[in-house]
């Protein structure tokens, strides 16, 4: 079996799996939308959530009809971090925790060439907000809010907050959030950078999926090259980038979609990017 099949029946395997914990809906316009589906825990993570969310993510990377992933939580709560009653009765090793579960999720979701949006519906706290930080783009209803929690059970912020969130608020507010473990508002989270855009409750859905249906039609392989550069920029010097953008130009000026990008232009008419 070559390598393409292997991934043709990986892929096929991953679109037959009724997840337990999250709904995995696939969308006309090429928009996926993953739900977390705990509601009555306000979509906490227990050990189930994290394989069947960490599964759903490699499936939308290997499906070439998804060109841009959603994730929102059920209920009232995007996500409220790890379900901390499944901890007591485990008894579990934290750092062996994060290692084998939310690390993989964190940078799964960072390094997926397809634009990644967080719908933040309801409360975002721990890693249910470390998970919104490392999305591309995030969203958020007007009565959400976010929150560092883990001061108040005496633990660090992890899952990759301490990466994501001086990158959007600096030093001295990602200190305040995470030492305070404070409520930030839409209000806040929008004036600081935190979300792109804040929607009244009722319309929040919709925006965000228009949003997501625009960056859908867009040239896919480019924006995950232009995901992959930011990525690279992070730890980079001003030379490393511009020898890093040279190189990923050149990839991009070789897909379908640059040929159609350029014929559309000289014959003064809307491109149609197929992602290829």
């Amino acid at each position: 079996m070559c390598d393409t099949d292997l991934l043709d029946l990986i892929l096929f395997i991953s679109l037959m799996t009724k997840y337990e914990t999250l709904l995995y809906e696939i969308l006309d316009d090429g928009v996926l939308k993953i739900t977390l589906n705990r509601p009555e825990v306000f979509n906490a993570f227990n050990e189930q959530m994290k394989k069947d969310f960490l599964l759903a993510l490699k499936s939308a990377e290997m499906d070439s009809s998804t060109r841009t992933i959603v994730i929102q939580g059920s209920g009232k709560a995007f996500c409220s971090g790890q379900d901390l009653k499944e901890n007591q009765r485990e008894k579990r090793n934290l750092k062996e925790s994060l290692e084998k579960s939310y690390n993989p999720i964190v940078k799964k979701i960072h390094t997926i060439e397809k634009p990644i949006i967080a719908m933040i519906n309801g409360v975002a706290a721990g890693a249910g907000l470390s998970i919104a930080l490392a999305c591309d783009m995030r969203t958020m209803s007007n009565n959400a809010k976010l929150i560092e929690v883990f001061i108040r059970i005496a633990l660090i912020p992890d899952s990759g907050s301490h990466y994501f969130l001086p990158r959007l608020v600096g030093m001295g507010k990602s200190f305040e959030y995470m030492a305070t473990g404070r409520d930030i508002d839409s209000l806040e989270a929008e004036k600081f950078g935190i979300v792109n855009h804040v929607f009244e409750e009722n319309i929040l859905e919709e925006k965000t999926l228009e949003l997501a249906s625009q960056l859908a039609k867009l040239p896919t392989k480019t924006i995950g090259l232009i995901k992959r550069s930011l990525n690279k920029s992070l730890s980079s010097t001003l030379d490393e980038v511009l020898n890093y953008e040279a190189i990923n130009q050149q990839i991009a000026s070789q897909t379908d979609d640059y040929k159609e990008g350029v014929n559309a232009f000289i014959e003064k008419r809307k491109a149609i990017f197929k992602g290829k």
